[in-house]
Protein backbone atom coordinates (compact mmCIF):
# COMPACT_ATOMS: atom_id res chain seq x y z
CA UNK A 1 0.00 0.00 0.00
CA UNK A 2 3.01 2.03 0.67
CA UNK A 3 4.36 1.41 -2.56
CA UNK A 4 1.52 2.36 -3.76
CA UNK A 5 1.01 5.32 -2.26
CA UNK A 6 4.28 6.65 -3.08
CA UNK A 7 4.09 6.00 -7.14
CA UNK A 8 0.68 8.39 -7.07
CA UNK A 9 2.35 11.06 -5.30
CA UNK A 10 5.74 10.77 -7.82
CA UNK A 11 3.57 10.48 -10.79
CA UNK A 12 1.71 13.42 -9.80
CA UNK A 13 4.85 15.34 -8.87
CA UNK A 14 6.00 14.50 -12.22
CA UNK A 15 2.67 16.00 -14.11
CA UNK A 16 3.00 19.28 -11.58
CA UNK A 17 6.28 19.92 -12.79
CA UNK A 18 5.61 19.20 -16.70
CA UNK A 19 2.75 21.31 -16.25
CA UNK A 20 4.68 24.26 -14.98
CA UNK A 21 7.24 23.96 -17.43
CA UNK A 22 4.65 24.16 -19.97
CA UNK A 23 3.53 27.27 -18.40
CA UNK A 24 6.14 28.95 -17.83
CA UNK A 25 7.28 31.89 -19.08
CA UNK A 26 11.41 31.24 -20.64
CA UNK A 27 14.27 33.15 -19.10
CA UNK A 28 15.15 35.50 -22.22
CA UNK A 29 19.18 36.30 -22.05
CA UNK A 30 20.27 39.87 -21.85
CA UNK A 31 21.29 41.08 -25.58
CA UNK A 32 24.60 43.08 -25.52
CA UNK A 33 25.88 45.50 -28.57
CA UNK A 34 28.86 44.04 -30.29
CA UNK A 35 29.59 47.87 -30.97
CA UNK A 36 30.75 50.51 -28.06
CA UNK A 37 28.93 53.59 -27.98
CA UNK A 38 30.01 57.36 -26.84
CA UNK A 39 27.94 59.87 -25.67
CA UNK A 40 29.65 63.41 -26.06
CA UNK A 41 28.47 66.76 -24.93
CA UNK A 42 25.79 67.82 -27.82
CA UNK A 43 26.71 71.30 -29.55
CA UNK A 44 24.18 73.72 -29.11
CA UNK A 45 22.32 72.57 -26.53
CA UNK A 46 21.71 74.47 -23.26
CA UNK A 47 24.16 77.06 -22.68
CA UNK A 48 26.88 75.01 -24.70
CA UNK A 49 27.39 76.87 -27.52
CA UNK A 50 28.43 75.36 -31.29
CA UNK A 51 32.14 75.37 -32.18
CA UNK A 52 32.80 74.98 -36.19
CA UNK A 53 35.60 72.54 -36.76
CA UNK A 54 37.12 72.24 -39.99
CA UNK A 55 40.35 70.65 -41.55
CA UNK A 56 41.55 70.78 -45.05
CA UNK A 57 43.52 67.02 -44.66
CA UNK A 58 39.90 65.23 -45.27
CA UNK A 59 36.00 66.19 -45.40
CA UNK A 60 34.21 65.83 -42.04
CA UNK A 61 32.81 62.11 -42.21
CA UNK A 62 35.23 61.11 -45.17
CA UNK A 63 38.05 58.65 -45.05
CA UNK A 64 41.44 60.00 -43.43
CA UNK A 65 44.74 59.80 -45.41
CA UNK A 66 46.58 56.61 -44.76
CA UNK A 67 49.61 58.90 -43.74
CA UNK A 68 47.51 59.80 -40.80
CA UNK A 69 47.25 56.29 -39.27
CA UNK A 70 49.34 55.07 -36.76
CA UNK A 71 53.06 53.84 -37.41
CA UNK A 72 53.42 50.27 -38.25
CA UNK A 73 49.57 50.43 -39.44
CA UNK A 74 50.50 52.21 -42.66
CA UNK A 75 50.78 55.20 -42.04
CA UNK A 76 53.05 57.67 -40.50
CA UNK A 77 51.65 59.28 -37.81
CA UNK A 78 50.55 62.60 -39.01
CA UNK A 79 47.47 64.60 -37.06
CA UNK A 80 45.54 66.36 -39.33
CA UNK A 81 45.13 70.14 -39.24
CA UNK A 82 42.08 71.52 -37.37
CA UNK A 83 41.28 74.70 -37.03
CA UNK A 84 37.81 76.10 -35.08
CA UNK A 85 35.78 79.32 -34.72
CA UNK A 86 32.79 80.47 -32.86
CA UNK A 87 34.46 80.53 -29.45
CA UNK A 88 32.61 81.96 -26.49
CA UNK A 89 34.41 85.48 -25.39
CA UNK A 90 34.33 83.95 -21.92
CA UNK A 91 36.60 80.94 -23.38
CA UNK A 92 39.80 80.07 -20.84
CA UNK A 93 41.22 77.17 -23.14
CA UNK A 94 40.78 74.54 -25.45
CA UNK A 95 40.80 70.99 -25.14
CA UNK A 96 41.22 68.59 -28.63
CA UNK A 97 40.49 65.55 -28.26
CA UNK A 98 40.58 62.13 -31.16
CA UNK A 99 38.00 59.09 -29.78
CA UNK A 100 37.05 56.03 -31.82
CA UNK A 101 33.93 54.04 -30.28
CA UNK A 102 34.33 51.55 -32.03
CA UNK A 103 37.38 50.29 -31.10
CA UNK A 104 36.98 46.61 -29.77
CA UNK A 105 38.23 47.63 -26.28
CA UNK A 106 34.44 47.48 -24.67
CA UNK A 107 35.60 51.11 -23.51
CA UNK A 108 36.30 52.95 -27.17
CA UNK A 109 40.24 54.21 -27.67
CA UNK A 110 41.57 57.72 -27.03
CA UNK A 111 43.58 58.86 -29.73
CA UNK A 112 45.17 62.20 -29.12
CA UNK A 113 44.38 64.05 -25.64
CA UNK A 114 45.65 67.83 -25.97
CA UNK A 115 44.14 70.53 -23.37
CA UNK A 116 44.92 74.36 -21.84
CA UNK A 117 45.30 75.09 -25.55
CA UNK A 118 45.39 79.06 -25.17
CA UNK A 119 42.12 80.64 -25.65
CA UNK A 120 43.78 83.02 -28.34
CA UNK A 121 44.81 79.69 -30.70
CA UNK A 122 42.27 78.88 -33.23
CA UNK A 123 44.00 76.50 -35.03
CA UNK A 124 46.67 73.10 -35.14
CA UNK A 125 48.94 72.49 -38.02
CA UNK A 126 49.27 69.31 -39.48
CA UNK A 127 52.20 67.17 -37.81
CA UNK A 128 51.69 69.29 -34.55
CA UNK A 129 49.73 66.65 -32.86
CA UNK A 130 52.82 65.02 -31.52
CA UNK A 131 54.28 68.11 -30.56
CA UNK A 132 52.36 70.72 -30.23
CA UNK A 133 53.44 74.39 -29.99
CA UNK A 134 50.87 75.32 -27.24
CA UNK A 135 48.86 73.34 -24.89
CA UNK A 136 50.10 69.96 -22.83
CA UNK A 137 49.22 66.92 -24.20
CA UNK A 138 47.94 63.97 -22.20
CA UNK A 139 48.52 59.72 -22.30
CA UNK A 140 46.27 58.22 -25.60
CA UNK A 141 45.82 54.56 -25.33
CA UNK A 142 48.80 53.44 -26.73
CA UNK A 143 50.97 54.65 -23.63
CA UNK A 144 52.07 57.85 -25.17
CA UNK A 145 51.93 61.68 -25.31
CA UNK A 146 49.96 63.70 -28.19
CA UNK A 147 48.55 61.59 -30.98
CA UNK A 148 48.65 58.39 -31.94
CA UNK A 149 46.89 58.06 -35.57
CA UNK A 150 44.04 54.98 -36.40
CA UNK A 151 45.56 51.17 -36.10
CA UNK A 152 41.99 49.34 -36.43
CA UNK A 153 41.95 45.36 -36.72
CA UNK A 154 42.57 44.35 -39.64
CA UNK A 155 38.51 42.82 -40.81
CA UNK A 156 37.23 44.71 -38.29
CA UNK A 157 35.17 47.58 -40.51
CA UNK A 158 35.29 51.07 -40.64
CA UNK A 159 35.74 52.75 -37.50
CA UNK A 160 34.32 56.35 -36.33
CA UNK A 161 37.33 59.09 -35.25
CA UNK A 162 36.11 61.94 -33.44
CA UNK A 163 37.87 64.98 -33.52
CA UNK A 164 36.70 67.01 -30.65
CA UNK A 165 37.70 70.74 -29.95
CA UNK A 166 35.91 71.85 -26.54
CA UNK A 167 36.39 75.25 -25.02
CA UNK A 168 36.00 75.79 -21.27
CA UNK A 169 35.39 78.61 -19.19
CA UNK A 170 38.60 77.42 -16.97
CA UNK A 171 42.41 76.39 -17.51
CA UNK A 172 43.16 73.12 -15.96
CA UNK A 173 45.99 73.57 -13.16
CA UNK A 174 47.29 70.51 -11.38
CA UNK A 175 46.72 68.17 -14.06
CA UNK A 176 49.23 65.60 -13.86
CA UNK A 177 51.82 64.26 -16.72
CA UNK A 178 49.86 61.15 -17.01
CA UNK A 179 46.33 62.67 -17.62
CA UNK A 180 43.95 60.42 -19.80
CA UNK A 181 41.01 60.69 -21.90
CA UNK A 182 38.67 59.86 -19.00
CA UNK A 183 40.52 61.74 -16.53
CA UNK A 184 40.34 64.58 -18.69
CA UNK A 185 36.62 64.24 -19.58
CA UNK A 186 36.17 64.12 -15.98
CA UNK A 187 37.72 67.47 -14.77
CA UNK A 188 36.38 69.34 -18.08
CA UNK A 189 32.96 67.90 -16.26
CA UNK A 190 30.44 71.53 -16.16
CA UNK A 191 33.40 73.56 -17.83
CA UNK A 192 32.44 73.23 -21.70
CA UNK A 193 31.16 76.51 -22.90
CA UNK A 194 31.04 74.99 -26.57
CA UNK A 195 32.23 72.22 -28.64
CA UNK A 196 32.46 70.78 -32.11
CA UNK A 197 33.49 67.29 -33.71
CA UNK A 198 34.68 66.60 -37.31
CA UNK A 199 34.56 62.77 -38.20
CA UNK A 200 37.04 60.68 -40.04
CA UNK A 201 36.36 57.41 -41.19
CA UNK A 202 39.34 54.31 -41.28
CA UNK A 203 39.26 50.54 -42.03
CA UNK A 204 42.18 48.02 -42.91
Amino acid sequence: MTRFLFSILAVAAVASAAACAKNATPAVAPVSSATPTVTLRAPGTGTVAVLTVTSTAFANGATMPTAEAFTGCGGTNVSPDLTWTGAPANTQSFVITEFDPDAPTGVGFWHWVLFNVPSTVTSIAAGAGTNPPSGTSGLNDYGNLGYGGPCPPVGDGVHHYHFTVSALDTVLTSMPVSTTGAYLTFNTDGHIIAQGTYLGLYSR
